[in-house]
């Protein structure tokens, strides 16, 4: 069995999100805002998983700010703050939930089956009925391993065109998910291409390294000014980067699930690793060895943090198209 690699050094400071446990909204660490002008609902949401800084950071700045949308309506929202108190720097990985993933919960079926319970679930009934409301969601993410940030813009053409129109991270990954079950990036109209809602996820970096707090901010005033809910002078002036020269779509065709512990990969991938041959050896599962199925095949999120059977433990993925951005844009 292959174990991870030692814990990453923790480089943030984590903010007190207690401050913000009151709310508008009258759900506890959700905060919804109506200018009082038409315009769409935008939601940004961090702590989808509780070891995951970098979103959190940002929401709490721009609730310290007192951002207000000019048009439409505007969520700030902490998701799982149950595992996020759980935080313990010894066991970092340990805060990613309380009972069960809170990024696979999201189908009515699921939501609705209350013989079902767990911390995560409770939660997510709760959050639902705003997130019901939003035409636009921003999911702050960040990766187990240290790897290049990119966008999670689901199976459909409209998350695709949202995330070059985004114009960063530069590696968009189109999938259908994980069998283990739906995320909140999916979830009703988000998910179902005839809705006019759309919803991106944000993999921001590794989840304590101080570059992913950048490509947090950066993302979110992106999404925000695109959205049109606010204006370029309601941000801090330093949040956007550059944006990225070239952008690659990559489709997803498989997940790579493990059957028990007994799990390894052939060497230390950390993601995006690309492999030119088809039949390149990239791990073992249950001592069978595991090649990839093409030529030019992309290892997305390669990662054992979370090692249990049942759990996708990286995606394959094929480069289908590349798009350049104009210098003069």
């Amino acid at each position: 069995m292959s174990t991870p690699a030692e814990n990453y050094p923790i480089e943030v400071t984590f903010p007190d999100i207690s401050v913000h446990a009151e709310s508008e909204s009258g759900i506890p660490y959700v905060h919804t805002f109506d200018s009082g002008t038409p315009g769409p609902h935008v939601m940004i949401n961090a702590l989808t998983h509780g070891n995951e800084v970098c979103g959190a950071i940002v929401v709490d700045a721009l609730l310290r700010l007192k951002l207000r949308p000019r048009r439409g309506r505007l969520t700030l929202s902490f998701a799982n703050v149950a595992a996020y108190a759980s935080f313990d720097p010894s066991k970092p990985d340990a805060a990613r939930f309380v009972d069960q993933d809170f990024n696979r919960v999201w189908t009515s079926k699921v939501l609705d089956d209350t013989s079902r319970t767990s911390s995560e679930l409770a939660r997510a009934r709760e959050m639902r009925p705003v997130i019901d409301t939003v035409d636009a969601l921003l999911d702050l993410h960040s990766m187990h391993e240290r790897s290049k940030p990119l966008i999670v813009a689901g199976p459909l053409d409209k998350g695709i065109d949202l995330s070059l129109r985004l114009g960063t991270p530069a590696t968009v990954i189109c999938d259908e998910g994980h069998p283990e079950g739906r995320r909140m990036r999916d979830y009703e109209g988000f998910g179902d291409a005839a809705s006019p809602k759309n919803a991106l996820l944000i993999e921001c970096g590794q989840h304590w390294e101080r570059s992913a707090v950048t490509v947090a901010r950066d993302t979110t005033a992106r999404f925000l000014l695109l959205s049109g809910v606010i204006d370029r002078e309601d941000l801090p002036g330093d949040w956007l980067s550059p944006l990225p020269q070239t952008m690659h779509v990559v489709r997803v065709t498989q997940p790579v699930v493990a059957q028990s512990m007994d799990f390894r990969f052939a060497a230390p991938y950390t993601g995006l690793e690309i492999f030119p041959e088809a039949g390149s050896l990239i791990g073992w599962s249950n001592g069978e060895p595991i090649h990839t199925p093409y030529d030019d095949c992309m290892l997305v999120m390669p990662s054992l943090r979370q090692l249990r059977p049942g759990v996708t433990v990286v995606r394959l993925g094929k480069i289908e198209r590349t798009v350049e951005r104009d210098s003069a844009a």
